[in-house]
This record gives C-alpha cells, structure tokens and sequence, in this order.
C-alpha cells in the first residue's frame, strides 16, 4: 500500500491532550485496519492500537487503554489518534501503518507493516 502520512506532532506538558492524523494520497484506507505505533530513543517499536475497516473496532494496549481513542474519517480518507492525559512516557515518534487485510489481531494490523516517516510527540513540563 505505501506509506502513510502521520501529523499532528507537538510538545505538550503532562496531562495535556494531543489530535494525530494518519492520511493516504494514493488509496482508500477504508479496506485496511490502521494500526499506530511509538518509538522513543533506546526502545523498541511499541504498537499500542489497531482500528478495523468495515464495523471499526478498536484495540488499544494496556498502556494508553482509557486515554487514547482511534477514529476513522472516511470522508477525508483519513485515521484520527486523539490522545488525552498525556505522560512523559508517551514521548516518542508516532507512526501509523495499514495492514494487508481488514482486520486487527489484538492492537496488531494483520500483515506486514510498512510505518510512516512518523510525527514527533514530546510530554515535558
């Protein structure tokens, strides 16, 4: 599918919220589950929630379950990450990825995952 564009990116202080965009130019993402992951400097890739095409089921990890929410615009052909009670854990570049299939495993798009250039999300007072 290529890849995504994600925006939306700022600093933020603890507790404050955060809208992220992920967009595609070039096809419809409404076949596709859209999954968002983080990576912060020294750790891993963490894939924290998944959104499934046709009823848009979501799925979130345990660590932004309740504060976190991921929507579709299907007019706009575009997945939203609105984030809330942001932490200085939650630090990190945020990227988006469309699975191969509609469908999410858990908070994990089925399918090989080709993650977007990111958008930069820093929590700090």
């Amino acid at each position: 599918q290529g890849h995504l564009v994600e925006s939306g990116g700022d600093f933020v202080q603890p507790g404050g919220s955060l809208r992220l965009s992920c967009a595609a130019s070039r096809y419809t993402l409404d076949y596709y589950a859209i999954g968002w992951s983080r990576h912060a400097p020294g750790k891993e890739r963490e894939i924290f929630s998944c959104i499934s095409s046709g009823d848009g089921s979501t799925y979130y990890a345990d660590s932004v379950k309740g504060r976190f929410t991921v929507s579709r615009d299907y007019a706009n052909n575009t997945v939203y990450l609105q984030m809330a009670n942001l932490k200085p854990e939650d630090t990190g570049l945020y990227s988006c990825a469309a699975g191969d299939n509609y469908y999410c495993i858990g908070h994990v798009p089925v399918g090989s995952l080709d993650w977007g250039q990111g958008t930069q999300v820093t929590v700090s007072s």
